[in-house]
């Protein structure tokens, strides 16, 4: 496989992330079509179709000028914005994806370009834009109320000289020039040759030559300085003159820029930086066995007690917790990069239904990291598709039950201790528990004479296969997505949690890790053995004296300060021998807005700890979520404090006693 060029693969990939942004922009569009979103999408189009024609994506170019055009109509309010503009925009959006992703010019991209859906979308824009002339945008409207149109042409200077590997990686300075001239009346423009070498030592591949530009526009400078946006490395100074062009001699020459108004645009863009994913999880890795080696070296300091040692061994403590935080801080992103994909797949489904829905989303700054991001796509359009087709009714039905006619589905997260809290509910009819019952018997899953609970009942939509809908259609029916659901979220050590009120809608809970790799712990000992309780989960830890653990009422409470804390030996749990100790230590813990106190024989003391998954064969264990390697070579099992706590409460082995 022939490698791609470097700045081909930077603009795919900046281009691509243009195109996702770009359907938010259209859905936000639709909802509110001020003056500002407007002249948002126009300048995404401008900035694709130009960097576009310069690397090589040429089909990519044309078709998006086609709606590039459109919005440009809209901009001098010879178009409006409607439902069926933002359906065709969205669907060329769609077709702009295709195009990107078929890769440069090359058959591929000529026969999707000119295919039925490629020609079919252009006449249809044709069509669309050129088929009314109502103003879409009232003068009053956004925070300015006016468009590129009326807004008052100014004179801008543009310096810029690209870097010196530019023509090798693939820049066009004559198609930057092109779009320059494209945004007004281009006055001059200016090749500074200083840095030509001589003949002999010319590089031919070599960019050497800068240029000085005089423009007059009536775009602002956001606009402008999107032309440059894949000219990464280049001197680039963009100066307002602030002279109208009525003032402007259309012969005006301008003098070559002192250097020190050159300013490099690495600059303005070096504050980012890509780097493949690949790489970071080598980095993560190659940090976990730097904090297992701190680790050995701290228990090696312990047992030889020597002060350098020692001194020596805090200080790379430090160095490797500090790297640690910046380097997880790194791989975590907001959960709103995965919530705004959700709006469309709301939009179309509801269409495609025939159904008014809205969706709510709420906490999207909450961060997790990366890993568990990427693969939180798939089990969350799942639920959201049955939502909307199983969850909220049709319009009738929803009347006569006293609802709005619109539908909601609400998308939120929120973060507790180590754990991230993804909730997906709605508004609708909640889950039939008698239907969930009738079909679980069919299937022989329970038996006639079998009463389960509502929340038993609720638990078999995760069954494979299982489903109760009547028909089988695009959207749904065929009994695998809460099957893959469940899968997905076990494969990411998380947890799904559902409710349900008849009439009422249900609510679905998902409970991810924070991250995957390396997490803070608190050392415990259960007799000769070690486990790590995630230290995020920690509140406090109290002595608990033999009296606590043998009251003559059983109670398996212990009153600290005002409250009542629930506890759980973990010698019962993991149904280990009796400790006979008589004292021995209570690690509360908050788990589901509850505290709940983790008997242990002693603390150990803080660790940070790298996260070993469990093979296929013990994932399966619960109450325990993984392993670490500790510096001493052994192995402590890492604590679900999670799993635990819905156990016990499950079970009704511990009073969970309200406030």
């Amino acid at each position: 496989m022939t490698q791609m060029n470097p700045a081909v693969a930077t603009f795919v990939e900046e281009a691509r992330e243009l195109i996702e942004g770009l359907e938010a922009q259209l859905l936000d569009l639709e909802r509110d079509a001020n003056a500002d979103a407007v002249d948002s999408v126009f300048r995404v189009l401008h900035t694709i179709k130009g960097s576009g024609a310069m690397f090589g994506f040429t089909e990519l170019s044309r078709f998006t000028h086609h709606l590039e055009e459109a919005f440009d109509r809209v901009r001098e309010g010879r178009a409006r914005i409607d439902q069926r503009l933002i359906d065709l925009a969205l669907d060329a959006r769609d077709h702009m994806k295709a195009l990107l992703d078929i890769g440069e010019d090359g058959d591929g991209a000529a026969s999707l370009a000119t295919g039925p859906q490629g020609s079919g979308l252009i006449a249809r824009l044709a069509a669309l834009v050129g088929s009314s002339d109502t103003p879409t945008i009232a003068p009053d409207a956004g925070q300015g109320g006016t468009t590129a149109a009326s807004a008052p042409e100014r004179l801008w200077q543009i310096t810029f000289r690209p870097a010196r590997n530019a023509l090798r990686n693939g820049m066009r300075p004559d198609l930057l020039i092109s779009e320059l001239r494209d945004l007004g009346q281009l006055l001059s423009c200016r090749a500074d040759v200083r840095d030509v070498p001589d003949l002999d030592d010319l590089d031919p591949l070599a960019s050497y030559l800068g240029w000085t530009v005089r423009l007059v526009t009536a775009e602002p400078r956001a606009t402008i300085e999107a032309v440059f946006i894949f000219a990464d490395d280049a001197e680039l100074a963009i100066t307002e003159v602030g002279v109208e062009a009525s003032r402007v001699p259309a012969d005006i020459t301008d003098p070559a820029p002192p250097a020190e108004r050159l300013t490099r645009q690495a600059d303005s863009v070096g504050e980012t930086i890509r780097v493949p994913a690949s790489r970071l999880d080598e980095i993560v890795d190659q940090l976990g066995e730097l904090v297992i080696c701190h680790a050995r070296l701290e228990g090696l300091a312990d047992r030889l007690g020597n002060p350098d040692l020692e001194a020596l061994s805090e200080e790379m403590g430090r160095l490797v917790g500090s790297l640690r935080e910046a380097t997880l801080a790194i791989r975590m992103l907001p959960i709103e990069t995965v919530f705004g994909k959700f709006r469309r797949v709301v939009r179309d489904l509801s269409a495609e239904l025939g159904k008014e829905v809205t969706l709510l989303t709420q906490g999207g700054e909450t961060e997790i990291d990366k890993n568990v991001i990427d693969r939180l796509t798939e089990p969350l359009v799942h639920m959201i598709r049955n939502a909307v087709d199983h969850g909220i009714e049709d319009g009738d039905l929803r009347r006569q039950r006293g609802k709005p006619v619109r539908g909601t589905v609400q998308l939120s997260a929120s973060q507790e201790g180590g754990e991230v809290l993804i909730t997906i509910s709605d508004d609708g009819g909640g889950l039939d528990a008698a239907a969930i019952r009738a079909k679980a018997i069919a299937r022989g899953l329970i038996g006639e004479e079998a009463t389960p609970t509502d929340h038993d009942l609720y638990q078999l939509i995760f069954a494979p296969g299982f489903s109760t809908a009547a028909n089988v259609t695009k959207v749904s029916g065929r009994g695998v997505g809460m099957d893959a659901v469940k899968t997905a979220i076990e494969a990411l050590r998380g947890t799904v949690d559902l409710s349900s009120q008849p009439g009422k809608g249900a609510r679905f809970t998902l409970r991810l890790p924070v991250s995957l790799a390396i997490i803070d712990g608190l050392l415990v000992r259960l007799g000769a053995d070690t486990f790590v309780i995630p230290l995020a989960a920690v509140e406090e830890c109290v002595e608990l004296d033999d009296v606590e653990r043998h009251r003559a009422s059983g109670r398996t409470m212990m009153q600290i300060r005002e409250t009542l804390v629930p506890w759980l030996d973990l010698d019962q749990v993991f149904a280990r021998a009796p400790s006979g100790m008589a004292r021995r230590r209570l690690v509360v813990v908050r788990c589901d807005g509850l505290q709940i106190g983790l008997i242990v024989d002693d603390i150990v003391g803080q660790h940070q700890t790298v996260i070993k998954t469990f093979s296929a064969y013990h994932r399966g264990v619960e109450g325990l979520s993984g392993a670490t390697i500790l510096g001493d070579g052994t192995v402590a099992l890492i604590i679900d404090v999670a799993s635990l706590a819905r156990r016990a409460v499950a079970e009704a082995r511990i009073i969970i006693e309200a406030a």
